[in-house]
């Protein structure tokens, strides 16, 4: 009896440890972008988390004490860094597992906005959202390259922390790069028609995804979506619309500015929209590149259209 119970409580010994080295590790990441990255990675063994529900602002969001909870008990945590999410570092302090500002990361190529980033209308002072000139634009995810360097950082992280999962952590990382090198290629076809149209947009969000495709926007009509600014200040930006002639004007789900009707009434400019965060794209494997291919198509959809 006494081995029996002895050959039982091996066996359970050891059937406890195969579970533990098999324990998900739980990753959450700030925004939709990086749980699309994420995602790929972890494909087939997990599903990682996303802090900020769809339509959130990660400039602004207020977190909630079930959000706070979340952050200090994941295993991993990735975000883009303090000049993305300012509401996040007060809680990280008091994490003591593994947090990545992916901003930060050897190998990101970043840019900075510009001095004549803010709105073309000449009355307008104020700078979009907190996008002054000579701050970091971390709006970085857009890029390619950047995504590939985050995903590779993700893949070494998981790697370190589920041994067992290893190999498929970095066959993921692999298909990864080369759904983004067809993605490129597509991208690149899709918006070699547009090279030089003029457009515009209500938020300075995009200026990674234009640098990598050869695009550039025209101007930031830099207005916030619940305030409607002055008579003054409406008619300078018709008067921009006007000097360019046929266009789009391009804002951000889930809000449209109030003054974009009255902006672009009896002018010949379409208002679209394009969605930089795809707060509502599912989390599978290939959720990265079908935010990036849904931007493209929506940017030059609309400017093909006039």
């Amino acid at each position: 009896m006494s081995r029996l119970f002895s050959v039982f409580v091996a066996f359970i010994a050891s059937f406890l440890l195969i579970g533990s080295a098999h324990a998900e590790v739980k990753v959450l990441t700030s925004i939709k972008p990086l749980q699309l990255i994420a995602t790929a990675v972890q494909d087939g063994v997990a599903i990682p988390e996303v802090l900020l529900p769809p339509g959130a602002s990660p400039h602004n969001y207020a977190l909630r004490p079930s959000d706070v909870r979340k952050v200090q008990s994941v295993d991993l945590l990735y975000w883009i860094g303090p000049d993305m999410e300012g509401f996040l570092p007060r809680v990280l302090n008091g994490r003591t597992l593994p947090s990545v500002a992916v901003q930060d990361l050897p190998g990101m190529k970043l840019r900075r906005f510009a001095e004549d980033s803010h709105s073309h209308a000449e009355d307008a002072d104020e700078h979009d959202h907190d996008h002054r000139p000579g701050s970091l634009d971390a709006h970085l995810w857009l890029s390619p390259i950047n995504a590939r360097v985050i995903a590779a950082k993700m893949a070494a992280d998981l790697s370190a922390a589920d041994p067992a999962n290893a190999a498929r952590y970095q066959s993921n990382l692999k298909a990864f790069d080369e759904r983004l090198d067809a993605l490129d290629l597509r991208l690149k076809k899709r918006l070699a028609g547009i090279e030089g149209k003029p457009y515009f947009v209500f938020h300075e969000a995009f200026d990674y995804f234009e640098d990598a495709y050869g695009l550039k926007h025209t101007g930031v009509f830099s207005v916030a979506a619940e305030v409607q600014p002055g008579a003054q200040h409406v008619a300078a930006m018709r008067a921009r619309l006007q000097e360019v002639g046929k266009t789009c004007v391009f804002s951000e789900p889930p809000l449209r500015p109030r003054l974009a009707e009255t902006l672009v009434a009896g002018l010949p400019v379409k208002l679209a929209e394009l969605d930089a965060l795809g707060g509502y794209t599912p989390a599978t494997a290939q959720g990265y590149e079908q935010v990036m291919e849904k931007l493209g198509n929506d940017l030059a959809g609309c400017l093909e259209s006039l």
